[in-house]
């Protein structure tokens, strides 16, 4: 059984070499049918524009754009 992280006075307890052997690091990898995968795709410029100025994360909601038109048609 892993000790809690806290003490009975809610204080964090020092974390041993232990602790650090057995830690996991990132999330745990996704089933392959549920991964994205990587494509080569042409778009129009203004579009490309349209996606990029809204800065970072510009991949992410051209892909939840699509995932709207799929569900609408």
């Amino acid at each position: 059984m892993n000790k809690p992280l806290n003490d009975n006075n809610g204080e964090a307890r020092e974390l041993d070499d232990n602790f650090f052997k057995k830690a996991r690091r990132g999330r745990p990898a996704l089933p392959e049918s549920c991964r994205k995968q990587r494509v080569t795709l042409y778009l129009d410029p203004d579009l490309l524009d349209y996606f990029k100025r809204g800065g970072k994360g510009w991949q992410t909601r051209i892909n939840a754009a699509l995932q709207e038109y799929k569900g609408e048609h």
